[in-house]
C-alpha cells in the first residue's frame, strides 16, 4: 500500500482536499518532569506550578504567545516560542461520528444487538460476556439505543525508531469499538489512535496527567453525548459512549490501575491479602498461593511434595469491586504527580499508589472488569523463561545456583538440591536438562520451520546454531512458538514428566487464544 501510495501522482488540489478532509490533532504543551498539561487553568502559564521547571525550551520566545524579536548577527529575528515537551490528542467524537457517515457501518455498529445468538453457551464477542450484561444492567437508558458506542482502551510504550539501544519511548493510547463484529473491530481501519504521550520517559505512575484530555471527552460522551447522524437509519440521534475496560501488560496495568505491580502485594486480585515470601538467595519476591484458586477437593490442594511443602485450605481471594476501591480511598489526600515530586511515602496504604484517572467516569466503580492483561505479552514471558531454562541460555534461564539454593531453603525437590564440595557447588542434572546433542536437535528443527504467508515473522532466523541459543523472537513470535511448536521442538526429547506439562499449557493458551470460546471448556480449564 505504501508503494502504491509512493507511485501515486500528486495534484495540488487533490492534496488540498485530502488536507482538509483529514483529522485534526490538538497539540498541548506538557510540563517536561509530567507534572502537569497546560491546558485549562494552566493554559497561559510560563513555567509549571509544581516543579517551576520552564515550559519552554532554552533560548526560544519569552514575550509573546508565539514569537519574540532576539538581536541574532546584529540584525533583529522572530524566534517561535518552542514547547519542552508536547502531547498530541486525536479528538475522539468526530471520529466516532465517522462511524455513522457510511450507511453500512452505520448498520455494523448494531450488530451486537441485532445479530441471532444460536448457542448461549459460546462467546464470540465482548457482547456475549457478564461485563457487557453488567454494565447494560446498570445503566438500562444507556443500554436501550443500541447505537451508544463501547469502547475498549488499549496502551505500552515502545521505541520508534530503529535503534533498539535508544532510551526513548513514547506511548500510544488506542481505542477500539466494540459495537462492530468481531470481523470489523480488531482491524486497523477501526482501531483509533487517541493520545500520544511523547518520551523520552515512560509516563509511569503520572500517567493520569496525559489521561486527562480523553477522560474529559468520554465524561461528555457520557454525561451530555454529541448529536449524530445515522446515515443507516437517516436520522439524528444523541450518541454516547463508555469505556468497558483497558487492556495493557502487566507494569502498564499498574500504571493505568493505581496498585503497584511491583513488591510484596504485587497481585491486584489477591490485593492486601496476596501470599508472598522472599527468597533467601533469589532476593526475589515468591508468590505461592496460585493453590487458593483450585476447587476445594483439587488435589493439588493436598500435594505438599510438588509444591512448597504445605497444604492449601484457604479460599480464593475475592478481588475489590469499584465501590470499595472508592471507599477506601475516601479522605485520602490527592496525589501531586511529576517526575521530581517530593515523595513521603511510597504507597498511600497498602499498595496503592494513585486513584486511577478513571474513577472520574461516573460508570467506572460499577463495571465488573476495569482492567485486562494482555495474553500476548503473558506468552512470551513464558515462552522465554521456557526456552531459557531447557536451552540454558545465559540470563534467561530460570535454572541457576541461587534457585537452587533456595529449592533446600523450601524444603522441596531434594534431587535437585545442589551439594556442596568444598567451597564450589555440584548442581544434579535437572530432567529437563538438554545435552549439546539434544539442544542442536532443537535448533535444528526451529532453524527448517517454513510457516504460510502471513502466519507468522521467519522463526528461523532466532535460531543460532553457533550460539546454541534462541533470541530477539517478537511476542507474536513467542504466542505462535508456544501454541503450535512447542510440542514437535521438544517431542522425542523431553521426558514424559516434562513434555506433558507443557504441552497442556500450550493447549491452554491454545483454547484461550480460539475465535470461539466454549463456557463449559472455560470452566474446566479454570479448575
Amino acid at each position: 500500500m505504501i508503494q502504491n501510495f509512493q507511485r501515486a501522482p500528486v495534484k495540488p488540489r487533490s492534496t488540498q482536499k485530502i488536507k482538509r478532509s483529514w483529522f485534526k490533532y490538538v497539540k498541548i504543551h506538557a510540563c517536561v518532569n509530567h507534572c502537569i498539561l497546560y491546558r485549562k487553568e494552566y493554559e497561559n502559564a510560563d513555567s509549571c506550578p509544581i516543579c517551576e521547571e520552564s515550559r519552554w525550551k532554552e533560548g526560544s520566545g519569552e514575550f509573546d504567545d508565539s514569537v519574540t524579536f532576539s538581536e541574532s548577527q546584529g540584525t533583529s529575528q522572530r524566534l517561535p516560542r518552542i514547547p519542552r515537551l508536547v502531547l498530541r490528542h486525536f479528538p475522539l467524537v468526530p471520529r466516532l461520528q465517522r462511524l455513522f457517515m457510511s450507511s453500512k457501518i452505520a448498520k455494523h455498529m448494531r450488530w451486537h444487538k441485532d445479530r441471532k445468538r444460536v448457542d448461549k453457551d459460546i462467546l464470540r464477542h465482548p457482547s456475549d460476556s457478564k461485563a457487557w450484561e453488567k454494565l447494560d444492567d446498570s445503566f438500562p437508558d444507556f443500554a436501550a439505543d443500541p447505537r451508544n458506542v463501547r469502547l475498549g482502551l488499549s496502551t505500552d510504550g515502545f521505541n520508534p525508531g530503529a535503534h533498539l539501544g535508544t532510551k526513548y519511548i513514547i506511548w500510544p493510547v488506542f481505542l477500539v469499538p466494540y459495537n462492530l463484529p468481531p470481523w470489523m473491530c480488531m482491524v486497523s481501519p477501526y482501531i483509533m489512535l487517541s493520545l500520544l504521550i511523547p518520551g523520552p520517559k515512560s509516563p509511569g505512575n503520572d500517567i493520569n496527567v496525559f489521561l486527562e484530555p480523553l477522560i474529559d471527552e468520554l465524561q461528555e460522551l457520557w454525561e451530555v453525548g454529541v448529536k449524530t447522524y445515522d446515515s443507516h437509519s437517516r436520522q439524528n440521534f444523541n450518541m454516547k459512549a463508555a469505556l468497558l475496560w483497558t487492556m495493557s501488560d502487566f507494569p502498564a496495568y499498574g500504571n493505568l490501575s493505581g496498585w503497584s505491580t511491583c513488591g510484596k502485594l504485587a497481585c491486584p486480585s489477591c490485593h492486601k491479602n496476596t501470599w508472598h515470601k522472599r527468597l533467601k538467595y533469589g532476593s526475589k519476591e515468591c508468590f505461592k498461593g496460585t493453590r487458593m484458586f483450585l476447587e476445594p477437593d483439587h488435589r493439588w490442594r493436598n500435594d505438599k511434595k510438588s509444591f512448597d511443602g504445605e497444604k492449601e485450605r484457604r479460599p480464593p481471594p475475592i478481588p475489590l469491586s469499584g465501590d470499595e476501591i472508592l471507599e477506601a480511598f475516601d479522605g485520602v489526600p490527592n496525589v501531586i504527580f511529576g517526575k521530581k515530586r517530593k515523595r513521603i511515602d511510597r504507597y498511600l496504604f497498602d499498595q496503592w499508589k494513585k486513584l486511577s484517572i478513571f474513577f472520574r467516569l461516573p460508570y467506572w466503580s460499577k463495571l465488573l472488569i476495569r482492567h485486562n492483561l494482555d495474553v500476548m505479552h503473558i506468552e512470551k514471558n513464558i515462552c522465554d523463561s521456557i526456552l531459557g531454562t531447557i536451552l540454558d541460555i545465559p540470563n534467561k534461564t530460570k535454572d541457576t545456583l541461587k534457585a537452587r539454593k533456595d529449592l533446600k531453603e523450601m524444603n522441596v525437590h531434594h534431587n535437585l538440591i545442589p551439594i556442596k564440595i568444598g567451597d564450589k557447588y555440584a548442581i544434579p542434572r535437572a530432567p529437563y536438562q538438554l545435552t549439546s546433542i539434544e539442544r542442536r536437535k532443537v535448533l535444528e528443527f526451529l532453524s527448517k520451520v517454513k510457516v504460510p504467508d502471513g502466519y507468522s515473522s521467519n522463526i528461523a532466523r532466532c535460531a543460532s546454531m553457533e550460539d546454541g541459543k534462541i533470541s530477539n523472537m517478537k511476542s507474536h513470535d513467542c504466542h505462535v512458538f508456544l501454541q503450535d511448536l512447542l510440542k514437535p521442538a521438544f517431542r522425542g526429547i523431553l521426558p514424559k514428566e516434562v513434555l506433558e506439562p507443557l504441552v497442556e499449557l500450550s493447549l491452554f493458551f491454545k483454547q484461550l487464544c480460539s475465535k470461539t470460546l466454549k463456557i463449559d471448556v472455560l470452566e474446566k480449564m479454570e479448575k
